[in-house]
């Protein structure tokens, strides 16, 4: 099994979306001893903002592509996805603006858009300083990773959520025990590994 773990956070070690992805990856190369891991950092090597390609410039395309190699060659997927100001990382959106690709992770046709990325698993490791669950429309953090992903074609989106974590030590305390509880119930499903095509 190939896992990719994916961090966004900028604070470090006092990350919590980074010490539960941690500990999710380290639970799921537990249960699948000999799996391969790689690892990508978006706060300490950070892509650049999408933009149009230059002519000589090389070096973007050689990352657009490295990024797209390493989903396509993934079985299972782990994301680290603070909320900041209702949504994603700046981070993480450049990440997702190299994989929704027109014609290698999506296609249009005359029936609309169609995913290709197949036969992979995303755990999405959601913090919240507040306690949003209750508040939907305030949430464009996960409803968002959860549409990105369907897009391409990824329907097994697991979240693995921590809210509350800025409203004092009792609530940060009961958020980290049941995100410690969410990756105990996520792994203990089983993954739907093989049919990994793509166009």
């Amino acid at each position: 099994m190939n896992l990719l773990h994916i961090d966004s956070s900028p604070l470090g070690q006092h990350s919590v979306s980074r010490q539960l992805t941690a500990a999710l990856i380290s639970r799921l190369q537990r249960q699948t001893p000999g799996a391969e891991t790689v690892y990508r950092d978006l706060s300490a090597q950070p892509l650049p903002h999408w933009a149009p390609p230059a002519g000589t410039d090389t070096g973007a395309a050689l990352d657009d592509q490295a990024v797209l190699d390493e989903l396509f060659a993934a079985d299972v997927v782990v994301i680290g996805a603070p909320m900041y100001n209702f949504s994603i990382p700046t981070q993480l959106k450049a990440w997702i603006d190299r994989i929704a690709v027109a014609g290698k992770t999506f296609r249009y046709t005359e029936k609309g858009p169609e995913g290709l990325v197949h036969g992979k698993t995303v755990y999405i490791v959601s913090t919240r300083g507040g306690a949003y669950s209750a508040a939907p429309q305030m949430d464009f953090q996960e409803a968002y990773l959860r549409q990105v992903l369907g897009f391409i074609g990824i329907s097994d989106v697991r979240f693995v959520r921590a809210e509350g974590l800025n409203m004092g030590a009792e609530p940060r305390a009961a958020a980290l025990a049941s995100a410690n509880e969410d990756i105990d119930r996520a792994t203990a499903v089983a993954l739907p590994l093989g049919d990994r095509k793509a166009a």
